[in-house]
């Protein structure tokens, strides 16, 4: 038993490590995203980094400074409401976020990437594209970067109102206040383009990352071949038992769940074991347990 509980405590820092590692480097890329291609531009997207960009703006005031000031007042507001878990990882995300923000905006002044306002499309569109996959990769791995996080959390506990529509509520009216200070419908207009693409890129890094696919496979040889994929790629299997319904015999059918990256192997295996095994793949919306995610 003692030895069961190291076990665990050790794969539990390995994970922990690993997440934050990930966390980190998705928070890298956000920065540089917002640093070197929206701030230039004077772009305002949605949440605490869009309000700091309209501060910083407006003011002057450093963004880096007014991220972590914004997402501290949220957290004092919502600390009673937040579990300790979300607060330790939203406190961690904010503040690496408020560093990197810090040490990119010093970095891209003395060395800019883009002359703003060349090509203003294309830099929001990058800079989307790398803000986007950045947060994905903070939520795969059970980050958060506060802002809209927060708000969405106390939605979730207290009320039953949609949480896509609270955020875009409160993203478009960030974006539409940037007209207040430079009266340009196109950068509120750019500003949605950001939201939009970002959120899609959210949506890939994170659904790519746990796509999952399950095996139905009918054959004579369904021992050799469940031996085979326990043996050589590690994943569970089970045998189901039916019958053919024309044939009135019994056929027992091979079931396993893997990662989308793991099918051509699984596919190899199966070729090599039987050619004639009747296959079925399909892909599954989310699966949970050991091997895959965990249940939140």
């Amino acid at each position: 038993m003692t030895n069961l509980l190291r076990l665990v405590g050790k794969r539990t820092r390995a994970q922990s490590i690993q997440d934050y590692f990930f966390i980190t480097l998705g928070i890298a890329l956000y920065a540089i995203g917002y640093t070197a291609f929206v701030l230039p531009e004077q772009l305002v997207s949605g949440g605490v980094t869009g309000i700091s960009s309209l501060l910083y703006y407006a003011f002057q005031w450093n963004p880096a400074v007014m991220i972590w000031g914004l997402n501290g007042i949220l957290l004092l507001i919502s600390f009673k409401g937040l579990n300790r878990q979300f607060t330790i990882r939203t406190i961690v995300g904010v503040t690496i976020l408020s560093l990197m923000v810090a040490l990119m905006k010093i970095v891209f002044e003395k060395f800019p990437l883009i002359t703003p306002g060349e090509d203003r499309f294309m830099h929001i569109v990058i800079g989307a594209l790398l803000g986007g996959s950045g947060l994905g990769l903070v939520f795969a791995h059970n980050g958060s970067t506060g802002g809209t996080d927060i708000i969405v959390a106390l939605v979730n506990r207290y009320s039953r109102l949609s949480l896509g529509r609270v955020m875009q509520f409160v993203d478009i009216s960030i974006i539409c206040s940037s007209y207040i200070l430079f009266h340009s419908a196109e950068l509120i207009v750019y500003g949605v383009v950001f939201i939009v693409i970002s959120s899609i890129m959210v949506d890939y890094v994170v659904n790519g990352t746990r796509q999952t696919v399950q095996f139905m496979i009918i054959s004579k040889r369904y021992k050799t071949m469940a031996d085979s994929i326990n043996q050589n790629m590690g994943r569970g299997v089970t045998i189901l038992h039916g019958q053919g319904w024309y044939s009135k015999s019994d056929v027992e059918v091979v079931m396993v769940l893997c990662r989308k990256y793991e099918s051509q192997y699984l596919f190899n295996l199966i070729k090599a074991i039987d050619p004639d095994a009747m296959v079925s793949q399909s892909f599954c919306h989310g699966v949970f347990g050991e091997g895959f995610d965990k249940i939140k």
